[in-house]
């Protein structure tokens, strides 16, 4: 039997991160332009403290609707509870994890650092690659 190969080899690497005391507003346009549904939220030492989405960020918006006004850091509105993936995790853990979950893609850890992020997108495209 053939080992299977861990998500490290088929996550992103190059990843856009935000920092907490961003404008919302400008972390929106970041993922607007950049077509990314969310992003890491990094503080000053690079670890990783959250992720900002775009359903985050409609939760601002709709918040900016009810003022008049755009208002907030990306720390008002990021998600706090981060569930990360181990670097080294093999690729069909990570599928069983994917499927009791309902995000759309998980930040990658290695040794406690952000390292990378994997989509349900590469998910699939390495396990039919594999098999």
């Amino acid at each position: 039997m053939t080992e299977i190969p861990a998500i490290s080899t088929f996550m992103t690497t190059k990843l856009i991160t935000l920092s907490p005391d961003m404008e919302i507003i400008k972390a929106m346009i970041i993922l607007l332009n950049k077509k990314i549904s969310g992003a890491p939220v990094l503080n000053e030492k690079g670890n990783l403290i959250g992720v900002l989405s775009k359903k985050d960020c409609l939760r601002a918006a709709l918040n900016a609707s009810y003022h008049q006004e755009w208002g907030g850091k990306v720390s008002d509105y990021m998600s706090k509870n981060v569930e990360t993936l181990d670097a080294d995790m093999d690729l069909v853990e990570a599928a069983e994890y994917f499927l009791k979950n309902s995000f759309r893609r998980f930040p990658v850890l290695s040794e406690g650092q952000l390292v990378g992020q994997i989509s349900r997108a590469d998910l699939l495209g390495a396990l039919s690659s594999c098999w």
